[in-house]
């Protein structure tokens, strides 16, 4: 392991004693704790950056914990668009402090680690989109906001996990709809809608994926009053849907719900216990909002290694350093926040994921 860069190259305003602890190995930055000494320093060092910190609902909690908002990433990229400040440290993944760019062209960008990528993303590029575009000339192309920015410059509409369904259902019944990456929430909404000329990309979180119908099942008949809130983008939101339908679940205890319908539901259950179907860092934000109810993961492994590479060392990194910048093509910028103007013109807005 070694430092991760020397303090020589950083400016006197922005030292820190903590950050000749950082430590760079393994794919990561680590040797910091995220105590209160280390929140001192990110909110100190912040303030001097002109700086607001924005925190996905899956990353580490004492990342959410130390931000100045938290939530999805559609969500936190219209928020910087709003804030006054300069300067905005995205801590997700690289996708989502794209979105940010594109929104809020004329703003600083950081992401604290330029390695945090996506598995949904990557699952489509835009060269695939381009000749997938050409086979069917006249389809509207959706986009899931989890996309990148070339991507995005490709795209008609884009959609949330929460108006993937308005969205689609505001398309001609006789126009043909390409709706990417996630072949789970294509399908849903498929299902909702009943859209038979729409083409689904097969594309998937490799963590939501992993969240199977076996295991959900199982969580269910091990804790018969327990609501499931299921993320549509697990593999096992069919097998939810189908477990309401055979009577194994009461079709009132399934609900398919974005990060922020979530937290919504959380808010108003009379529940004493929720099982989550979702990346585990939600559970932190969940619990938050609803204290006296036992959230409990379907699966507690289905933890994103993208999202958990935001360490507190990575933060501090990132705040001294003035790293890592995220830059978008102007042009592609433009045609992606049109894709993302035309969601919201729509009508809900939704949440990111």
């Amino acid at each position: 392991m070694t430092t991760a860069t020397s303090a020589a190259t950083t400016t006197t305003e922005f030292s820190s004693s903590l950050y000749d602890r950082i430590v760079e190995g393994g794919g990561m930055y680590t040797g910091v704790d995220g105590d209160r000494e280390w929140a001192a320093e990110v909110k100190r060092l912040a303030k001097l950056r002109d700086a607001t910190i924005l925190a996905h609902n899956y990353e580490l909690p004492a990342i959410q914990d130390v931000a100045d908002f938290v939530g999805d990433s559609l969500a936190l990229s219209r928020i910087a668009a709003d804030v006054t400040t300069s300067t905005i440290v995205f801590c997700g993944v690289h996708f989502m402090a794209e979105t940010a760019k594109i929104l809020s062209p004329e703003k600083t960008v950081l992401i604290p680690d330029q390695r945090a990528g996506c598995s949904l993303a990557d699952s489509i590029k835009a060269v695939e989109l381009q000749e997938w575009k050409d086979e069917h000339p006249g389809a509207v192309v959706v986009s899931y906001v989890n996309t990148t920015a070339e991507v995005k410059a490709l795209t008609d509409i884009c959609c949330t996990s929460s108006n993937a369904v308005e969205v689609v259902q505001s398309i001609p019944e006789d126009t043909e709809i390409l709706f990417l990456p996630d072949q789970f929430l294509g399908a849903h909404v498929k299902r909702v809608t009943g859209r038979q000329n729409m083409h689904i990309w097969a594309g998937e979180c490799h963590v939501h994926a992993g969240i199977n119908g076996d295991e959900l099942a199982a969580q269910a008949e091990a804790h018969p009053d327990a609501d499931l809130y299921v993320h549509p983008e697990c593999g096992c939101a069919t097998s939810a849907l189908y477990l309401a339908g055979a009577g194994a679940v009461p079709d009132e205890r399934v609900k398919i719900l974005s990060t922020g319908g979530m937290l919504d539901a959380a808010r108003e259950t009379g529940k004493k216990e929720v099982l989550v179907a979702t990346e585990v860092g939600m559970l932190h934000q969940l619990r938050m909002a609803a204290p006296g109810v036992d959230f409990r993961a379907v699966n507690d492994r289905a933890s994103c290694k993208y999202m958990k590479m935001i360490t507190p060392a990575a933060l501090l990194r990132c705040l001294v350093e003035g790293k890592d910048e995220v830059f978008v093509d102007a042009d592609m910028a433009d045609a992606g926040r049109k894709a993302v103007t035309r969601m919201i013109g729509i009508g809900q807005p939704g949440g990111g994921e």
